[in-house]
């Protein structure tokens, strides 16, 4: 009986290491490179204030804002008017409080991470956020960002990110959740540990705050897109040691949701696997700079 449990056991490890080499090979042949972020003419200038063309920012200029607000939206037409007038409502009166206060808010017209790179390398902030569109999080909590990113200072080569994080709601989440979403929540919370990004609990709150040379260094690495572009870009943020805060924000569930539980979660998971596998077989490279057009 043992010799035949050894050999079972042999076989399954074969087995096993045969259908990493498979996937690890179908990882690489697929692996796309970094898309070339290219303007065509017409986004290449913007009306300013006074209707006046001019010439589209760029990221590796120097700022010209404290703040840059990027929003990425797809068919958000219900949810975003919502937001948009809390966020501008917090901004206007913080700039009525403190006048040297500027800022400006970008609105990606279509949420994929091509479009919403593009916003980030077209932003003048000193400081930019990622928010998204459904206002889940309560826009004052960058309050808490700005704090738990200053907490990290010094900034080494000025990076560093802070995270907006659920983390502190997940009992109440999960009396609320079914034992089948609760069971994916743990299952891609794992993967996302085990494979790509520790000691952060909360990879996926769409409320982060990048300094703006800790964005030009990871958006300009990314691959991922949909959801799981937020683990990429922190996995990219550890492998160049950006340091990294995680602060509790204020969240509510808004209806309207895109994410389909199973199917999401199961692409998410493909995703997170193949980022691991990708850049240890060295289909993907991280490197120092990158030229944005």
């Amino acid at each position: 009986m043992a010799p035949l449990l050894l050999q079972l056991a042999v076989l399954g490890a074969a087995l096993a290491a045969v259908a990493l080499i498979l996937i690890s090979f179908v990882a690489f042949i697929t692996a796309t490179e970094m898309p070339h972020l290219h303007r065509h003419e017409d986004e290449k200038f913007f009306l300013n204030a006074r209707v006046q063309r001019e010439a589209l920012p760029s990221i590796r200029d120097s700022p010209t804002k404290q703040l840059s607000v990027v929003v990425p939206s797809y068919n958000e037409e219900k949810r975003l008017p919502v937001m948009m007038d809390e966020a501008l409502g917090y901004l206007e009166e913080r700039q009525k409080q403190d006048p040297t206060f500027t800022y400006e808010v970008i609105v990606v017209d279509d949420g994929s991470k091509d479009e919403t790179s593009k916003g980030v390398f077209s932003s003048r902030g000193e400081k930019i956020l990622m928010a998204d569109a459904d206002g889940a999080t309560k826009f004052p909590d960058i309050e808490k960002l700005e704090k738990g990113l200053n907490d990290l200072q010094p900034w080494p080569d000025q990076m560093a990110i802070a995270c907006g994080s659920r983390a502190h709601l997940e009992k109440e989440s999960i009396a609320q959740r079914s034992y089948f979403r609760t069971l994916l929540m743990y299952g891609f919370h794992f993967l996302v540990w085990f494979l790509c990004v520790k000691g952060i609990r909360d990879t996926q709150c769409g409320f982060k705050l990048l300094t703006r040379e800790a964005a030009s260094r990871t958006f300009s690495s990314l691959h991922i897109e949909r959801w799981a572009f937020d683990v990429e870009l922190l996995y990219i943020a550890q492998f160049f040691k950006i340091p990294i805060a995680e602060i509790a924000v204020n969240w509510t569930e808004i209806e309207g949701s895109k994410l389909v539980p199973f199917w999401s979660w199961l692409q998410m998971g493909k995703d997170l696997l193949f980022i691991r596998l990708r850049y240890l077989t060295g289909a993907w490279r991280l490197e120092q700079t990158r030229k944005v057009n």
